[in-house]
This record gives C-alpha cells, structure tokens and sequence, in this order.
C-alpha cells in the first residue's frame, strides 16, 4: 500500500506539465499533493520493509486490494481540495471513487470551468483503474513476489478462461503494453478529426479505461462530429473486449478470437440492440437512419461497456428504449475487459446452465455439463456465477432502497444505484445522461461511492471483509 501511495503521487506528477502550460492556477496544489502522496507512501515504506513475514496469502490478497483502492481513493482527493475546485470531502472522495472506480458520474456542474490540471488529474484516475493499479504494481515492480498472483486474482474482473501467460509479472506486462499502445493510438485518430491534444489526451485516457470522464459539459455531443462519434465507438469497443481476445487479435490469431463465444455475443448483442434503436428512432421521424444508427450505436456501445460518454439523451427516445438501456446497465461487456457490470460470459453461462436444467427434467440420468468455447465449466463456477448475480441483484435493491430511504425519487434511486454499482456513469431520472450527482444528498454519495467500489472489485473482494470468518485465525 506504500508503494500504491508512491505511483498514486508520481501519477500526480505527470499532470504538471499540462497544468504549468495551461496557466498553472492548479499547479501547486497538485505539486501539493503529489509530494504528500509520496511522503506518506515513503514514510509507510521506510517503517515496512524490513517486516520479519513477506508472504502475501490469499487473504491479505483481498485486504490489500481492498484497502489499497480506498487508501488510493481517500489521497486521490487532495488535488481536488487544495486547489478548491471541491471543497468538501464527500464530494472529493465521490468524484475520486467514481474516478479510480471507472464510474463516471459526477458532482461537477460546469466541468469546463475545471482547471485543466486537475481535469486532467480526473482522467487519470480513470485510466490507472481502468486496468487496475495492483495490477500496475504487479508489472512493474517484483517487490511482491509469489503474492502477486493473490493480488491480480482478487482485482482482476470477471472470469478469464484463457491465460496466455502464465507467470503473472508477465501477463501484467502484457496487459499494460496492450493498454497503453491502444490508448496512445486513440490519441492520434481523435487529433486527425481536428481535436485538441488536451481533449484527445483525456477522452483517449476515459474511452480505454471505459470510465466515461469528458472535458466537456456536454460530453462528446460537444463535437458534433460523425468521425469522432466513430473512433470513440470503435475504442469504447475494444476496451469492452477480453484482453485475451484483443491479444490473439494483435497476434494475427483472428480465428482464435471469433471462436470465443462471449466476443461473438458482445458482437451480436450490440448489433440487435442498435438496429432495433434505430429502427424505433426512425419509425417516430426522430431522425434519418444514418444518424439514427451512428447515435443508436454510440449509445448502446458507451452503456454496455459501462463508458458512459454520451451524444444523446436515451431517456428521451421513448420510455420502452429507456427501459432497453436500463436493462443493458446489467450485462457489462466482457470479462477480462476494463468495462464493470456482470459480464457477458456469466450471463452466457447462466442461461447455457439453465436450459441444461430442462434437459435434465427430461433425462435425469444424463451426465450434462455448461461447456464454453469447448470446455466444460465445472459445477463449482457456476454456482460462484449464480452466488454472483443473485449478490448483484440484492445490493442493487439495497442501494436502491437506501436512496430511497435519503429521499431520492424512486426512479433517480434505481438509476443510481444500477449506474454506481455497474461502474456505468449515466443512469435514470435526476442522474440522467444529461444530468450530475451534485443535487444527491451527503449519505447517498457515501452510499453510491461504497456501490462504485464494490462493484469495481467485483463484489465478493469487498464484501468477504465483513464476514466474521475473514477475520479468525486459521
């Protein structure tokens, strides 16, 4: 957690630049707070190396991850207060959260009076979770050894079948280079469509990490751009996308990859869901199809990555497509991707496991077994699938009910908490597309940062804390 400490603070660094040539009103406050970051980290470091025990088992896996996002999250926040662009900490640490978490929801209300510092600070945010920041560590510096694999296992989303690298400083390594490479070419196709580096920099750091963060009020509705609608649909999708996938890709492996059957569903899924808009769009004489498709598209795209950019108000396009686009806030993209959500292949699993079950009332003796991508799925992961939805389900009714409970209507309560705990940024009613968090009440931005980070860490690293048994010596 000292070393997170350290990055978090040398992250804060890179923002300096920009901040000193935009006019520097940020400069020392992010100056600030980076050397506090990295004395505190080096302080905790200096009383830590020398422990006796630097085995890291599986249990401080989960306690470190853990702690380390919220250490991470609670420092993240001093840019934010000492330059004053927030000045109270709830509000901080739910921007911070919503940052680290890949959320995108937000309380600023005129984003583009922001200092371009700290703007720029609340990108990166997005993109140091995006891939996750034990994960980071793990890449770069060996200092955790064997542990490293208990780390990347608790913070790594979803369920990857394939490991294409079995030594996980390695994998780690390999995951960055594909993230980074990725997003730097963003950065150049967003510049040829004649936006600024500043804006290409930070939209091109909040599409890969799929956190949904623009620069502008209006999000990318700014632009009014058919060319960046596309390169930033084109980005948001492969940042949905399994990394494993993305690899054998990259490799010239595309067979490899279109025979995953998750990555095939992603596919189909966003091609239904946007014909279908569209197609409801155009029969209202809402729009021509061209721009219906290019706004359809762009929309089911940002929602089932859980990016959460927006071009177009959903909620205004009839309330059966806003209830398709609630409904989407429960797929997410694919598992081993940036994007939050319950995943693709947990949702493919379930039903491959249910319409077994009706086999089975046929034919009880029969020995059936979930198969994906040609290999069977063992009993023991579909029950962890089954335990994780109906996990999924009842915090989302829990946070529904305590915003409800704080006074918030019932539609901005549900909105809220499917959009937090989804990682999505965009929900319904008074946190719509259009909308910010500003107006939610103290506790319910408490209540909704718990949601982020919870369902970022993919539920059970989180929860597992608060279980008597995590805490009795074995």
């Amino acid at each position: 957690m000292s070393i997170l400490l350290m990055l978090n603070g040398l992250f804060m660094v890179t923002c300096l630049p920009l901040s000193w040539y935009y006019g520097g009103q940020d400069f020392m406050a992010i100056a600030g707070a980076a050397s506090i970051a990295i004395f505190l980290g080096g302080l905790l470091w200096l009383l830590t190396r020398n422990s006796d025990n630097k085995e890291l088992r599986k249990r401080e896996g989960y306690l470190v991850v853990t702690g380390g996002w919220f250490v991470m999250s609670l420092i993240g926040t001093l840019p934010y207060l000492l330059s004053g662009e927030i000045t109270n900490i709830t509000d901080a640490f739910f921007e911070t959260v919503s940052g680290y978490s890949t959320t995108g929801a937000t309380i600023f209300v005129d984003i583009e009076s922001v200092g371009k510092g700290i703007l720029l600070w609340r990108s990166l945010t997005q993109w140091i979770g995006g891939m996750g920041i034990i994960v980071l560590t793990v890449a770069i510096l060996p200092i955790l050894g064997i542990g490293g694999m208990q780390l990347f296992v608790a913070e790594a989303p979803g369920i990857s079948p394939d490991k294409f690298q079995p030594r996980i400083k390695e994998t780690a390594k390999r995951l960055w280079m594909i993230y980074m490479g990725l997003t730097a070419l963003e950065i150049v196709f967003l510049m040829v469509g004649d936006m600024s580096f500043y804006d290409a920099l930070n939209h091109s750091l909040t599409t890969m990490a799929t956190g949904g963060f623009s620069t502008k009020n209006t999000s990318i509705a700014y632009y009014d751009s058919a060319y960046i609608d596309y390169v930033i649909i084109f980005f948001m999708f492969l940042a949905g996308t399994s990394f494993t996938v993305l690899y054998f890709g990259l490799h010239g492996r595309i067979k490899k990859a279109f025979d995953n059957q998750e990555f095939r569903f992603y596919v189909w899924l966003c091609a239904v869901v946007t014909l279908f808009s569209a197609l409801i769009i155009v029969s209202n004489g809402d729009e021509s199809f061209s721009i219906a498709i290019r706004e359809s598209l762009f929309q089911v795209v940002s929602v089932i990555t859980t990016t959460g950019f927006v071009t177009k108000d959903y909620t205004t396009w009839t309330p059966f497509l806003t209830m398709i686009f609630f409904f989407l806030m429960f797929f997410g993209a694919s598992a081993g991707s940036t994007a939050g959500g319950i995943k693709i292949v947990r949702h493919l699993i379930l039903v491959k496991n249910t319409i077994l079950e009706m086999k089975r009332q046929l034919h009880p003796s029969a020995v059936l077994s979930v198969r994906l991508n040609g290999k069977s799925i063992s009993e023991q992961i579909t029950f962890q699938i089954l335990a994780f939805v109906m996990v999924y389900l009842t915090i989302f009714v829990i946070g529904a009910l305590g915003m409800t409970f704080l006074g918030v209507d019932f539609l901005t309560a549900i909105g809220a908490s499917a959009t937090c705990l989804g990682n999505i940024g965009p929900g319904l009613g008074a946190v719509g597309p259009v909308e910010n968090f500003s107006q939610m009440p103290m506790a319910g931005k408490w209540l909704l940062s718990f949601l982020m980070l919870v369902g970022r860490l993919e539920l059970f690293t989180v929860l597992i804390l608060f279980t008597p048994y995590f805490w009795r010596k074995t």
